[in-house]
């Protein structure tokens, strides 16, 4: 297995990955045989499409991947840990993350195998 630069232990003998853009980019310039740079602004401009249909409050559902859409939360109480008072959490978008049955499966085969 090729090091990768975002890795760090997890202080379970084990090292955790993280994907980035960089990496993305890089494997668009080796798979699809664009240069660096068409590369770097087709995954910059995929990301911005995605980022822009979420802020208008659509879904963006990529096919076998899953589906990222945007939830309105209303006001709640919430109480504060440390001293026990309750506080006025007000109302929020929060950004959701479906995965899709194949995902899933995938997923959960990549997890028998280790």
């Amino acid at each position: 297995m090729r090091p990768h630069k975002s890795e760090k232990a997890t202080g379970d003998g084990m090292t955790q990955r993280t994907l980035t853009r960089m990496d993305l980019c890089e494997a668009v310039f080796r798979e699809v045989g664009l240069s660096r740079n068409e590369s770097s602004e087709l995954v910059e401009a995929v990301l911005d499409h995605m980022a822009d249909s979420l802020v208008q409050g659509e879904q963006v559902k990529i096919s076998s991947f899953g589906t990222f859409s945007v939830r309105s939360k209303s006001e709640r109480v919430g109480r504060n840990p440390k001293t026990g008072i309750e506080a006025a959490i007000p109302p929020r978008r929060v950004l959701t993350f479906r995965p899709s049955n194949l995902m899933k499966d995938r997923v959960a085969a990549g997890n028998k195998r280790r």
